[in-house]
């Protein structure tokens, strides 16, 4: 969206979909993501059974999903901050994205995220830090 006045659209938004070992990294990671701006809202599903091929063999685990709305445009952001996080030698990243949506609830997407909402959100944490750390002498 090149200005703020902009119609939202679907293809703006996408879902990203991630799976984690536990539902203290999938916490953790959801957490993390919405507190940095990056998505506006994370759910998280589970226990899932995911069934898959590792290393030549059919593995069998319980999982935890998480379903990240944010923004398109910051998808490689997300994928390396999960990365970052996740315990997982290789942890599932997938976008999709929304080819439609509720047109307020596009709007409160993008406005819970994207550059300009983390920078201040950025200067906002710094700020309750220190006067936490004033406060705790």
């Amino acid at each position: 969206m090149a200005n703020s006045k902009a119609k939202p659209r679907a293809a703006d938004a996408a879902l990203i979909l991630v799976t984690v070992g536990s539902e203290e990294q999938a916490s953790a990671i959801g957490r993390t993501l919405v507190d940095e701006g990056l998505a506006a809202c994370v759910n998280v599903i589970g226990p899932i059974q995911s069934i898959y091929r590792w290393q030549a063999a059919v593995q069998e685990e319980r999982e935890y999903l998480l379903l990240i709305k944010a923004r398109e445009p910051d998808f490689s952001a997300i994928e390396r901050r999960v990365r970052e996080l996740h315990t997982y030698e290789l942890p599932e990243v997938m976008g999709l994205r929304f080819d439609r949506g509720s047109r307020p609830y596009l709007e409160w997407v993008l406005a819970s995220t994207g550059t300009a909402w983390r920078s201040k959100r950025f200067g906002q944490a710094l700020s309750r830090r220190s006067l936490k750390r004033a406060r705790n002498g």
